[in-house]
């Protein structure tokens, strides 16, 4: 028998006059799981958080967190979760353990385990060298991880982050990302919306919004299977996407042409799937020479493909109204 869900959603929509927010959007995490919502901005990720952490209520739906409905106790929800964005919201002008002493009063700690919950934050956030320097003396890393460090004080169950590393520095992107897997090591839930594509491979399980719907959830793994089928060539220089297009487009066996930062990423099947036989290929329509290797599908490629989907979908519907 499955544990039960630390947050249930059923049908969860939110509308604001005529624009709709988020619609019918369900889904289950489970305790310690490190869940992703990714979206581009506008397709409802932080409005569906803001449901979830008792301080929006849904027109439609319902959803519980750590068993207390968002609804009809959303009081009773901000008790049992932590909540980071990616607005720094500490005060500069306090040390690092002020800082932490403040909230640790914020959330009502009890005064005998201030010091001990302040202690245990520092550790986790690898900040207790630094638990004396000004805040606003940090870097924006280590701020990040002091503000980490704050919402954890009062040991929620479920800790939702909102674009927690964005303008963060790549090291501590990565810094960051530790300490998130040793919370859920320890059976904490993550909650994680980001626009870092490549730290959504550090999920467990993902979910990817556009306009407002779930429009896939699975593994990472899973999705890339799902929804970027075939084999990936990438070629190095030479031809551009254009001249690709025209040479392959019309191929049943190439599936997919993109321009893939200064690479050109071409997704096959069939016989194309041997690099030897699409270099050959290459060569007969006067393409030879190009470097090509082999590449691996990425969650950004999923993204690619269900926006492009949905837009679609969107523009045949408004073609039969």
């Amino acid at each position: 028998m499955s544990p039960e869900p630390i947050i249930r959603v059923e049908g969860l929509t939110r509308r604001f006059g005529q624009f709709t927010a988020v619609d019918g959007v369900s889904f289950q995490v489970q305790q310690g799981e490190i869940f992703g919502y990714l979206g581009a901005n506008g397709a409802g990720k932080s409005t569906t958080i803001r449901m979830l952490c008792g301080l929006l209520a849904p027109t439609e739906g319902k959803a519980t967190v750590a068993g207390q409905d968002v609804r009809s106790k959303p009081e009773q929800v901000k008790r049992v979760i932590g909540y980071m964005s990616q607005k720094f919201s500490l005060y500069m002008d306090l040390t690092v353990r002020e800082n932490l002493g403040f909230f640790a009063g914020a959330y009502a700690i009890p005064r005998r385990r201030r010091a001990a919950r302040v202690e245990a934050a520092l550790e986790l956030s690898g900040l207790t060298a630094r638990r004396d320097e000004l805040t606003s003396a940090l870097p924006g890393g280590i701020r990040q991880r002091l503000a980490l460090a704050s919402a954890l004080l009062h040991e929620p169950k479920v800790l939702f982050l909102d674009e927690p590393t964005a303008g963060v520095d790549p090291v501590s992107r990565r810094e960051f990302w530790r300490i998130i897997r040793r919370l859920a090591a320890a059976g904490t839930t993550l909650f994680v919306t980001t626009h870092h594509l490549d730290e959504a491979e550090y999920c467990g399980r993902v979910g990817l919004m556009v306009d407002g719907r779930l429009v896939a959830l699975d593994t990472p793994e899973g999705l890339k299977v799902a929804h970027v089928p075939g084999t990936i060539h990438a070629i190095l220089g030479g031809p551009t996407a254009q001249e690709m297009t025209r040479a392959l487009g019309s191929l049943p066996e190439v599936l997919a042409i993109k321009p893939f930062g200064r690479r050109l990423h071409v997704r096959v099947t069939g016989e194309l799937r041997e690099i030897g036989c699409f270099v050959a290929l290459l060569s007969e329509l006067g393409f030879s020479g190009v470097e090509v290797e082999p590449a691996e599908a990425t969650l950004e490629d999923v993204f690619l493909e269900l926006v492009a989907g949905s837009e679609a979908a969107t523009g045949a519907e408004e073609a039969d109204q």
